[in-house]
């Protein structure tokens, strides 16, 4: 995966469902939500999540909305956190994370 390319696998939804599922998304998931997900992308600028209860969604934690202490978290972690924006121009779920399990 280069450096801005969609997360790709077999349990991350295509870029194209995730823009036709927009109106859908931004409604099942306010700003405030909280949410649970597993990281299935990882970037310098952040984590891309598949949320849980929301399959056509896909949130993006970025390094600038973590604690300076905090790491990325791994692919496959879970980790919990709240809808802080809807990025409509790439249907971006954005994610303030909370925690992690760090086993992951």
């Amino acid at each position: 995966m280069g450096e801005y390319e969609w997360p790709a696998g077999p349990d991350v939804p295509a870029a194209e469902t995730v823009r036709r599922c927009w109106a859908a998304t931004v409604a099942a998931l306010p700003v405030g939500a909280w949410i649970t997900g597993e990281v299935v992308g990882r970037q310098r600028f952040g984590v891309f999540i598949r949320i849980h209860g929301v399959p056509d969604a896909v949130g993006l934690a970025e390094v600038g909305g973590m604690p300076h202490d905090m790491e990325l978290p791994a692919m496959g972690a879970e980790v919990t956190g709240k809808v802080v924006w809807h990025a409509d121009h790439n249907c971006q779920v954005k994610i303030k994370l909370d925690e992690w399990d760090r086993s992951g």
